[in-house]
């Protein structure tokens, strides 16, 4: 029997009514602001409208539209607010644009022959540039939040049988070195020195100052299964990761470090994920049968359910995880919020009678438990459907 939370930690809310440019293959947001690639190569920035009716599924107007070179299949959006970078995947190429306007970065060369690209994900969690300070919204995170904009990050673009390990600042992407590896990887996360590898069949954990290598748990318990089963890989906290493996009954969550040790408890789900995102100390996935389940990651119990959004015929929906945070008007406890009449002090009274005085603090506090609800309700989730 669940018991969920007297307030849910997360509710649906539309953000854009619909996307005719193409159909949607990733997704990312950032403060005010929506990416959005499509299929057939379009890029899509949608902003938040400042008015925003949070009881209209317009809260976001297209502010940009345009065609990436390749002019194929956007396969991953990444946001570097720390640098105001974006990294697209498309047909093995990955090519840098400027944020938040998503220009092509001048005099940078696109990196062809891709398969996976990661960025160390403790670098996606530092500070955003000055240049988008202003637009980006606070997020809850389980990693230091150090000081660090500006500063290079360190990312691994994995090619058929080696991974290239690149830092890239504002003024310029810098090769570091190279190591081997199997050919296969069809996803991974990185850590620090940790690179987390999924093939069609296993995990595999790299220790990039190393370049050790060492296999930690199949993606499919089942024989025959594998290549059926999407892996997934997230990065919990530094050197920690989830890893999902499918047992052919159901799928088990378990909780590794860099070093291949099992941390915390198990996780299960009754059929194996679409989507898993972070949102600490929530993880939150998509079920095939379209259902959302809420875990702890602290407790692994399920903290909530949220049923199964109507996308209308040949939808598919997807979960993603919005690092930085993002805006989204909403009308919930709306019914907290109540007008308060404020005593004024006519110009040149010294005092006030203890009466008054006592009328005033009565209305200071009840102005104080408003401003509370405000607070409440200020810090948004940061996963999108």
């Amino acid at each position: 029997m669940v018991n969920p939370l007297e307030v849910p930690p997360y509710l649906l809310q539309p953000l854009i009514s619909s996307i005719t440019a193409g159909t949607i293959t990733c997704a990312q947001a950032l403060g005010s602001e929506i990416y959005v690639g499509c299929s057939n190569g379009e890029l899509l920035r949608y902003a938040l409208h400042p008015d925003a009716d949070p009881t209209k599924l317009d809260a976001y107007a297209l502010l940009s539209q345009q065609s990436h070179p390749l002019g194929k299949q956007i396969d991953e959006l990444i946001l570097v607010p720390c640098i105001a970078r974006a990294l697209i995947l498309c047909d093995r190429e990955v090519h840098i644009y400027t944020l938040p306007s998503l220009d092509l970065v001048p005099n940078t060369k696109p990196l062809r022959n891709i398969e996976v690209l990661a960025v160390d994900h403790n670098h996606l969690q530092r500070p955003a540039a000055t240049s988008l300070a202003t637009r980006t919204t606070s997020a809850s995170t389980n990693f230091p939040a150090e000081r660090g904009k500006n500063d290079a990050i360190d990312l691994c673009f994995i090619k058929r049988s080696t991974i290239a390990m690149y830092s890239l600042s504002e003024e310029k992407l810098t090769f570091t070195r190279e190591i081997p590896f199997r050919p296969g990887a069809l996803r991974a996360q990185r850590s620090g020195r940790d690179l987390c590898v999924a093939t069609a069949d296993m995990y595999s954990v790299i220790d990039l100052a190393t370049a050790q290598m060492f296999e930690l748990l199949p993606v499919t318990q089942v024989e025959g299964t594998a290549g059926a089963i999407k892996p997934h890989i997230i990065v919990i906290s530094p050197s920690e990761f989830l890893l999902l493996s499918w047992t052919g009954g159901s799928t088990l969550g378990l909780f590794i470090t860099g070093e291949g040790d099992p941390v915390r408890g198990t996780l299960e789900w009754p059929a194996h994920p679409v989507s898993v995102c972070l949102d600490f100390p929530y993880l939150t996935t998509l079920l095939p049968n379209g259902t959302i389940e809420v875990h702890s990651v602290e407790t692994q119990a399920i903290i909530q359910v949220i049923p199964a959004p109507n996308f209308g015929e040949g939808g598919r929906p997807g979960l993603v995880s919005c690092l930085a945070g993002y805006a989204a008007p909403s009308s919930e406890r709306g019914d907290k919020m109540k007008k308060v009449k404020v005593g004024l002090v006519r110009s040149g009274k010294v005092g006030l009678k203890m009466d008054d005085k006592k009328v005033h603090e009565g209305q200071n506090e009840k102005m104080e438990e408003v401003e509370k609800e405000k607070e409440k309700d200020a810090d948004v989730p940061s996963v999108s459907i």
